[in-house]
């Protein structure tokens, strides 16, 4: 969803721009600079972020996840005037960047499997070679749960792509467990929108949540004993009305999502977030014991989501990022030194969504 909204998530949302279905991708992508400085553009109250650089230059880009080793990221773009997202992986300092993918299909949700050799991602080629059409926004602001999204993975380079998962409908929104033993992804399977795990071959497949409403965007903290992720259970009968009516249509509406944490394994869930607002993108702090985690909590229903760090019991939210307009899917590296993010700051265009990286203090 784009700026992606779903965590993963299926990238169409935020940003103005929304990029209509066509036959074939763009030709070509465009030379880009590697990283600039992007020092300027810090508010003073960011003050866990230093060195700030820019990664990419145009198009929208987001979810840009870290290799295991920290050298390299994979993202979701529509670098070089692509119809739809597609996966690119690049250096750490921006240079390098090459699309992975099919060029296919839409494609979400990127991640490196143990030992970097490997990526995993999310992809509709297989039921479309289009893009699939984007969703009826006359029923309002709404996530399309496309169905054909099966989850794959391939080698860096793109090749010997292989298919995980088989089931009708939707699977993506796919993480990996840091000891690399488990994915952790989102399911209609069962015929609402659940959080399951498999093992790293596909095998193995357990489901986590079981309440009625959206459960996704799932990410494992540092020691892969608990999971991260956002939700939605609707709970008067006029939600669960509506929520039925959207579902049916392949749809959510996000404009409620609260962050949870629950075990490895499904249970003690406990909520984290309870305000009311589009809380979504958690990811765990080095530490384990908080959440940072996009929100458009000061500005309800609207498009301005800025990041915020909050414990894991709820306890001392703090705000991380003052730009106006999008931050959001962040991750920190493997050694808790630095944090990239998607953000619409200083873009040419409006809507421009760019990834950025930062050292985190």
């Amino acid at each position: 969803m784009r700026t992606a909204l779903l965590v993963c998530t299926p990238v169409l949302l935020l940003t103005a721009a929304l990029f209509p279905s066509c036959d074939r991708c763009g030709e070509g992508a465009p030379e880009q600079p590697a990283a600039a400085d992007a020092s300027s553009s810090l508010d003073p109250r960011e003050v866990h972020l230093r060195n700030l650089r820019q990664l990419t230059f145009g198009d929208e880009n987001a979810e840009a996840y870290f290799s295991g080793d920290g050298a390299r990221l994979v993202f979701q773009s529509t670098h070089g005037g692509l119809c739809c997202d597609q996966i690119f992986v690049m250096n750490l300092d921006g240079s390098g960047k090459k699309m992975v993918s099919t060029g296919l299909g839409r494609t979400t949700c990127a991640y490196f499997l143990p030992g970097d050799r490997r990526i995993l991602y999310s992809s509709t080629h297989l039921k479309d070679a289009k893009c699939p059409p984007r969703p009826d926004y006359s029923q309002g602001y709404v996530w399309p749960l496309y169905d054909g999204y099966d989850i794959f993975t391939a080698n860096a380079d793109g090749s010997d792509l292989r298919r995980l998962t088989d089931t009708p409908g939707y699977d993506a929104e796919a993480t990996v467990s840091p000891d690399g033993a488990k994915i952790v992804f989102t399911s209609l399977r069962d015929g609402d929108i659940e959080i399951y795990t498999m093992d790293v071959d596909g095998r193995g497949v357990c489901r986590l949540t079981h309440e009625k409403g959206y459960d996704g965007g799932a990410f494992f903290s540092p020691d892969s004993k608990r999971i991260c992720y956002r939700a939605h259970h609707p709970r008067t009968p006029q939600e669960v009305a509506q929520y039925d009516v959207l579902l049916k249509q392949g749809l959510i509406r996000p404009s409620v999502l609260e962050i949870w944490v629950m075990d490895a394994g499904g249970g003690q869930k406990q909520q984290v977030t309870q305000n009311g607002a589009a809380n979504f993108c958690p990811f765990f702090t080095p530490d384990g014991e908080h959440i940072i985690f996009s929100s458009n909590l000061e500005r309800q229903g609207s498009r301005e989501f800025e990041l915020y760090v909050i414990g894991c019991d709820g306890a001392g939210l703090e705000r991380v990022t003052f730009s106006p307009e999008f931050d959001g899917f962040p991750m920190f590296s493997p050694d808790g030194s630095k944090l990239v993010f998607a953000s619409n700051r200083g873009g040419s265009v409006k809507g421009e969504t760019n990834i950025f990286l930062a050292d985190w203090q």
